[in-house]
């Protein structure tokens, strides 16, 4: 072979190495870009809208409802129920829909543990990585307000929790542009689901948590005479667009706190005062009861602990 045309097959497989290696690179980049946008959740479908309420409400329906006014209490309840049908499309549709929901300022305090939204968001990261949760039946729904505050039995590895897990939260209407956002929550498990949902935390969390709960169990309510306030301090209050109203409704549930702890035939006698005659209670079962119901249970919990 002439060294001409050595020379111009080695150009040619040289321009042909170059061409692969400059497809390899693109299509690594191209790849690499579509994995990333994937990840980033650019890619995840979300549902949001406030105009479907009542189609969501047929999936996630609502046990012992409350009336829900027109405007920012029908914006809320639409908030929720949109929130639980992202979640239960997976963890990069329900953080997507964070960024609707929260703002960088919102907290939310989980199982004893005050986080941040991104703490919060990758605490649930975890979690769904380990089990599929999914949400189910609400057994309680109230809003009043910019307040929700609901009951909800979740799904794990297709059975029911037992128990359920207790949501309470604050909203706020930011306008038409970012419209109604979560300020701060607070939620936890009830019953006997409540060690199951702990593993979801890190060590932070999880030592934050167990502090609180020492705190908790070596607490002692203070004998010396003061206002219920200073008997039965609020960690981290919320801030009340009604103050005079707020501090009523503190009042009265505190007088309760009060009667309990002095006695089952006090509290009885007190729930006459602190309920209306056809006020109902309802179990964490979701169960309806009349205020004679509810007496009667509270008395025989009390004999029962003794």
């Amino acid at each position: 072979m002439e060294p001409t045309t050595k020379k111009r097959l080695t150009i040619v497989l040289i321009v042909a190495i170059i061409a692969i290696l400059v497809l390899a690179l693109t299509l690594g980049l191209v790849l690499g870009l579509r994995k990333k946008a994937k990840d980033d959740g650019d890619e995840v479908v979300i549902v949001n809208s406030y105009d479907n309420t009542q189609e969501l409400i047929q999936k996630f329906p609502v046990n012992n409802p409350t009336t829900v006014m027109p405007g920012i209490e029908e914006k809320i309840q639409n908030r929720l129920l949109t929130g639980f049908e992202n979640w239960n499309r997976g963890f990069l549709a329900w953080k997507k829909w964070g960024s609707i929901l929260y703002t960088e300022a919102s907290i939310y305090n989980v199982h004893g543990a005050r986080l941040t939204l991104g703490q919060y968001q990758n605490s649930m990261d975890v979690t769904l990585k380990r089990t599929n949760i999914l949400m189910g039946d609400f057994h309680n729904m109230l809003i009043c307000g910019n307040f929700i505050y609901y009951d909800i039995i979740t799904v794990v590895g297709g059975k029911n929790n037992p128990g359920t897990v207790m949501e309470f939260v604050l909203f706020k209407d930011y306008g038409e542009q970012l419209g109604t956002r979560v300020v701060v929550g607070w939620g936890g498990a009830k019953d006997d689901s409540f060690n199951s949902m702990r593993y979801f935390q890190g060590d932070e969390e999880s030592m934050i948590q167990n502090e609180q709960i020492h705190l908790l169990k070596n607490y002692q309510i203070p004998t010396t005479a003061g206002t219920l306030k200073e008997k039965y301090p609020v960690l981290y209050p919320s801030e009340y667009s009604d103050s005079e109203t707020a501090e009523k409704y503190i009042e009265i549930i505190l007088q309760g706190f009060d009667k309990w702890n002095s006695g089952i035939s006090d509290y009885i006698t007190w729930v006459d005062t602190g309920y209306t005659a056809d006020a109902k209670s309802y179990s964490l079962k979701g169960i309806e009861r009349t205020m004679d119901e509810y007496k009667t249970e509270m008395n025989t919990l009390q004999h029962k602990k003794k």
